[in-house]
């Protein structure tokens, strides 16, 4: 869906999208995690998931390309390299449905599998046991079709990583290192399929300032609550935000 300077709909969408990224970003400042899971659905309600799917991958790039080096140097590189064979196989197939499907049905399949990643984070589960080389590669190929279909790879990767026995530091620096590796492959996946466009790149320009200064307030907003309590809120808004972006409440919600 073309976002048109000088439409009669042009500034309340832009509107809309700052007040989405700002949501977005708060909870990924604060809580660490909830960004994409908010901003995809409730974007592409918007804007349609081939604007809105890039576009967060794009701001997202900007604004975090300044944690990855030291992430880098932390990482436990083999862990996350072993995960990203999987994802070489996932990010590509998620790409394919990301540019295959037709918008509406692209739009139920984010919101289902949003609704999906929300009931694994409600549900607190953990991998417990030993990772494995096999099982490392199958959660990079999940979290990959995930990332490349919707930029919502998150939640099985933390859930398995979280689970193992490295440090909290060594488990932000796997995943800030590992999602890098992701976003370049679904960059070069979103070039070939044509999906990166001037409109992506000017509201990536727009919307990254708002994204940078919401995951910075989030993060000073974290000490006024606890863990738990902040936790609790980005919840709540990643499902009102997969509410609201049903599909089949367009016609209360939005004009079609």
């Amino acid at each position: 869906m073309a976002l048109i300077f000088g439409t009669p709909d042009f500034w309340p969408t832009l509107a809309m999208l700052a007040i989405v990224t700002l949501a977005a970003s708060l909870a990924r400042g604060f809580s660490g995690f909830g960004a994409a899971l908010i901003f995809v659905p409730l974007a592409s309600a918007l804007l349609g998931p081939q604007v809105a799917v890039p576009l967060l991958l794009v701001t997202d790039s900007i604004m975090t390309a300044g944690m990855i080096p030291a992430a880098m140097r932390a990482a436990d590189r083999r862990d996350v390299l072993t995960m990203a064979l999987g994802a070489l196989v996932g990010v590509p197939t998620g790409t394919w449905l990301l540019t295959s499907l037709d918008p509406v049905t692209l739009r139920w399949a984010i919101v289902v599998l949003a609704a999906v990643m929300l009931a694994v984070l409600l549900s607190g589960w953990r991998y417990r046991n030993r990772p494995t080389a096999p099982l490392t590669v199958l959660v990079g190929l999940v979290s990959g079709f995930c990332s490349g279909a919707a930029q919502i790879g998150g939640p099985p990767v933390v859930a398995y990583w979280l689970g193992g026995q490295n440090t909290a530091s060594v488990v932000r620096a796997n995943i800030i290192f590992y999602f890098a590796v992701t976003s370049l492959i679904a960059a070069i996946g979103y070039v070939w399929g044509g999906l990166f466009t001037l409109q992506i790149l000017a509201l990536a320009a727009i919307i990254a300032p708002i994204y940078g200064l919401g995951t910075w307030a989030g993060s000073r907003m974290f000490g006024l609550a606890s863990e738990q309590t902040f936790r609790r809120i980005c919840l709540a808004m990643i499902a009102l935000a997969t509410l609201i972006s049903l599909p089949a409440l367009d016609g209360w919600l939005r004009s079609p």
